[in-house]
């Protein structure tokens, strides 16, 4: 049954969730500038820091280890730069190269503190490799709350800049703008949200808590500063629920919860996330196929109508029968019988398979798109070849009201401009 939390144990959970909210602030931009590994570089990298930091004061003391992590951790990204620049190391093995050297140089120095030195407060100091959330103080939240409102003031001081180069660096550079110190900034934000998140979630989780919520809430918006938001509750969930799950189920570590819970919400944002969620594509995916089948379908009846009239086949109503479809599309009779039985069913056709008066203008505005598309793709390739779509409607809609005008005049010289299928005229004549 749920207890009310105790103190520590609500301690804990605003220091977790005030935690997540700056990983997602800090997280969402690295992700769009396409920078997360390098959160988890300078994690691994802040470990050495650490256990320097532990062995030049002598004792546990939170302050000098965090700027011995932040020193290590920037002296990591910085190598994986001049890696990138002085060397042929592409930046994915530059960073594989600092990850791994650096964790190994950490659990070294770890193994010699708990060998070698005979403080007391040693103990504990491998917590920072997984965190150690519940061990968590009220001075501790005080400066995590105090980092995550410096983190949230700069990022809404510089939020346009920041913007700008997060989705285009090589422009705003053109423009002048000093990329390489919003980019330095950038680092040093998410610099500080790995220093202080190691306590909680320690060294190989710190990463998961930076770029989860971020990457969960691009599946829900598009917008940067609705992303933002967005993120920034799915940390405050992430730090929550991990935290209240492990108070209420004994045993469990609240750091691997925390990164556990964050997957969950990343993977539902993956499913069911209205912009790019699993679900959200399988159905736009779906109902552009049947508005593709549907077009092809009113084009090909139309164009079997329009045959017929031609030909002085089927004067009157214009009843399409599967023969002249078969004859018009050079298709199968059964598969022409098919296409017939569908016209109906979606009440372009009546029973004896005459067009509607639904299906009559939904034909003929499908096959205006149609030609205009095809005209236009003759006479301006160049302007098609970033607009042309294989649905013809969206494609028109996206043309210049001007060069529609044009388009159509050339198709009514040449005969060629659709009239409405129940008219009984013939294609290219003028009421």
């Amino acid at each position: 049954m749920f207890a009310w939390p105790a103190y520590n144990t609500l301690v804990v959970l605003a220091g977790a969730s005030l935690l997540g909210m700056a990983g997602g602030l800090v997280g969402s931009f690295a992700v769009l500038r396409r920078r997360s590994l390098l959160g988890d570089a300078l994690a691994h990298a802040a470990l050495p820091g650490l256990c320097l930091a532990f062995l030049l004061v002598g004792r546990r003391s939170l302050p000098a280890m965090q700027a011995g992590a932040l020193a290590t951790g920037v002296l990591g990204v910085i190598v994986i730069a001049l890696l990138r620049r002085a060397t042929r190391v592409k930046e994915d093995a530059a960073i594989g190269i600092v990850l791994s050297v650096a964790f190994g140089a950490g659990v070294v120095l770890l193994r010699y503190i708990q060998n070698e030195t005979t403080e007391g407060s040693k103990a504990g100091l491998d917590a920072y490799l997984f965190g150690k959330t519940a061990g968590m103080i009220a001075a501790d939240v005080v400066f995590i709350a105090a980092v995550a409102a410096l983190c949230a003031a700069a990022v809404l001081i510089l939020f346009k800049e920041l913007k700008l180069v997060a989705f285009d660096s090589a422009f705003a550079h053109v423009q002048g703008w000093p990329t390489l110190s919003l980019d330095l900034l950038l680092l040093g934000l998410i610099a500080v949200s790995v220093v202080i998140s190691l306590p909680a979630v320690g060294v190989v989780l710190t990463a998961a808590l930076l770029i989860l919520p971020g990457a969960a809430a691009r599946f829900w918006t598009s917008r940067l500063d609705r992303l933002l938001v967005v993120a920034m509750l799915f940390g405050l969930l992430t730090g929550a629920i991990g935290t209240l799950i492990s108070a209420q189920v004994a045993g469990l570590p609240a750091g691997p919860l925390i990164v556990l819970v964050g997957a969950a919400l990343f993977l539902i944002s993956a499913l069911a996330g209205p912009r790019r969620g699993a679900v959200a594509r399988w159905i736009a995916l779906t109902l552009q196929r049947r508005q593709l089948a549907k077009q092809r379908l009113l084009i090909a009846l139309y164009e079997a109508s329009d045959l017929a009239k031609t030909q002085g086949l089927l004067p009157g109503a214009q009843v399409i029968t599967a023969g002249a479809l078969a004859v018009s599309e050079a298709m199968p009779i059964a598969k022409a019988r098919r296409d017939v039985r569908a016209g109906q069913r979606a009440g372009l056709l009546d029973r004896a398979g005459a067009w509607t008066e639904r299906g009559a203008s939904q034909a003929l505005a499908a096959v205006r798109a149609q030609r205009i598309c095809r005209q236009a793709l003759r006479d301006y390739p160049e302007l098609m070849v970033s607009r042309f779509d294989l649905d013809y409607s969206a494609a028109v809609a996206d043309l210049p009201r001007e060069l529609l005008e044009t388009i159509e005049l050339k198709l009514r010289r040449e005969g060629a401009w659709p009239d409405n299928p129940r008219s009984g005229m013939t294609a290219g004549t003028s009421p």
